[in-house]
């Protein structure tokens, strides 16, 4: 398959993305055009620059980053499909042998996901009432077979509790689910928060809300407590949820109901997976629940997601006790060392004192055989996530290392060891040649030397030094004309000695270290003229 990030992109297929992108509110910095001398290098150069810039503000808004355009636009092989056209397909299908149920529009693009679609129905015998139906295929978590896949979707119209929203009809083959809820037009917590439309698109509920606020405390600790009851009453159960986020909340009334229990079972990926991928220690599918529950917190708190995770400092909250389940779940600390369970969750200040009346029994009864499968599919997408979480680490280390190496102040470094070590290398390369020339001296000279001796020639020197030399001989009685001092013929006496001993390398060596300015001044009194009487 050809790599798709080798696929070449005009200027104008950049005006046409970001034209597209209009809906969700936000002033994207996209280069403006230029007519006259566009094929200047400097002015390429410049505008490979600009868009470049371009890409990295859409790839870090988390909402954009996630949409299908942006998909399609830097990936188009992998995103060719047309999804709306196999949902239709899908849902055209089960309508044969569900004839009472029917399509009043499709809900275009409500949802983040790309393989997700949506559609509001109405039963025919009760046309005042609206349904929504949602289809979505197959994801890379899917480890069920199909049989309990197909079973566990049926499954779920049976589960009742007062913080789940109930699932009208549910079915599934072996590549998708389809299943159907009542539209609620007040919409999602999500809606609550961005003050949006259930029905407009998600790019413009979510991209840029005109107002940014915050939930009244006691609104906050009330659906706090609900959606950790219902995580863990899910968890207790042996039931992967691993999804929750604010528009997958919905308000009935002063009451949160948890939505798309399917999704897990699907195998579909968490809306903030691109955040808890990073952390190794969010390594489980409760760590992954609770994290995001740090995230809807901070959403129902502040009024808008958090602008980085993890969070360094918190912005003043209605109490303290938000801070500290905050600091729990986004902090660095946090992510660093885990995530505290739920039963803990459910013990800090905030939500403790939270009294939930409520006449609804839960009942999820799911058979053994199905919570066998269940548990090998959890481990699984576990399995999974933790290798991913390896390899996202690896490469951040990669490429931290290529960035250490590739940084100026390093270049400098190696440019002085490299120097220093030429340097080394020189001095010892020099040191190392004059030895050998000594030893070649040295070996020369002793097979030089002749076995005879003679009163007229000297013992040859030793090998061992210098101080092996035999003493000068005793100075000759003085002439009638004064003569130099007998120090000075010492040494010319002792020079056929040492041209074939250990000395000759020695006096090469000090011919070679000889520094004039190392010499010393001295006064000399010449007596060597003739004295006339």
């Amino acid at each position: 398959m050809e790599n798709s990030w080798q696929i070449v992109r005009r200027y104008s297929d950049f005006d046409l993305l970001n034209n597209s992108l209009q809906i969700a509110g936000l002033s994207l910095p996209l280069p403006p055009k230029k007519l006259i001398g566009n094929m200047d290098r400097e002015f390429i150069a410049e505008r490979q620059k600009g868009l470049q810039n371009y890409l990295n503000v859409i790839t870090t808004n988390h909402i954009l980053s996630n949409c299908e355009l942006v998909k399609k636009f830097l990936d188009p092989n992998n995103y060719s499909a047309n999804y709306t056209e196999i949902a239709l397909q899908q849902v055209s299908m089960f309508f044969r042998s569900e004839p009472k149920w029917e399509v009043v529009e499709p809900l275009k693009d409500i949802g983040w996901r790309i393989r997700k679609k949506y559609f509001l129905m109405k039963i025919k015998n009760q046309p005042k009432e609206r349904l929504v139906l949602s289809w979505a295929d197959l994801g890379p978590d899917k480890y069920l077979s199909d049989k309990d896949f197909q079973c566990l979707i049926k499954l779920l119209p049976s589960c009742l509790h007062p913080y789940i929203y109930r699932v009208t009809f549910a079915t599934a083959n072996e590549s998708s689910a389809l299943l159907i809820r009542m539209f609620n037009e007040k919409g999602t917590l999500k809606d609550l928060i961005y003050k949006a439309k259930p029905k407009d698109p998600f790019l413009k509920k979510y991209c840029n809300p005109k107002k940014i606020q915050g939930l009244e405390l006691q609104q906050i600790k009330t659906y706090g407590r609900q959606i950790l009851e219902v995580l863990k009453f899910l968890h207790d159960k042996g039931f992967p949820y691993g999804h929750l986020h604010a528009s997958n909340v919905m308000l009935d009334g002063d009451t949160c109901r948890l939505l798309d229990l399917e999704n897990s079972l699907l195998g579909l990926p968490s809306f903030y997976r691109s955040y808890f991928s990073q952390f190794r220690k969010i390594n489980t599918l409760e760590s992954v629940d609770v994290h995001c529950f740090g995230h809807l917190l901070y959403e129902m708190t502040y009024g808008r997601p958090p602008d980085s995770v993890p969070v360094d400092s918190f912005p003043p909250a209605p109490s303290m006790a938000v801070v500290a389940v905050l600091e729990s779940t986004l902090s660095c600390e946090a992510c660093k060392n885990g995530m505290p369970t739920i039963s803990r969750l459910l013990q800090m200040p905030l939500f403790s004192d939270v009294l939930l009346t409520t006449s609804e029994k839960p009942q999820f009864k799911i058979p053994t055989k199905l919570k066998e499968a269940l548990r090998i599919a959890k481990e699984c997408i576990e399995k999974r996530l933790i290798e991913e979480q390896k390899q996202i680490h690896q490469h951040r280390r990669l490429t931290r290392a290529q960035s250490h190496h590739g940084s100026e102040e390093e270049r400098k470094k190696r440019k002085i060891l490299a120097r220093k070590k030429s340097k080394r290398s020189a001095l010892e390369n020099s040191e190392e040649h004059s030895v050998k020339y000594s030893n070649s001296n040295n070996s020369a000279g002793s097979g030089a030397s002749s076995p005879l001796t003679s009163p007229s020639s000297p013992t040859p020197p030793s090998t061992s030094g210098i101080s092996a030399l035999p003493p000068p001989p005793p100075p000759l009685p003085p002439p009638a004309a004064p003569l130099p001092p007998a120090s000075t013929e010492a040494p010319a006496q002792l020079s056929p000695q040492a041209v074939n001993g250990v000395s000759r390398g020695a006096l090469l060596s000090s011919i070679q270290n000889f520094q004039k300015g190392t010499l010393r001044k001295a006064e000399t009194c010449d007596h060597s003229a003739p004295k006339i009487g």
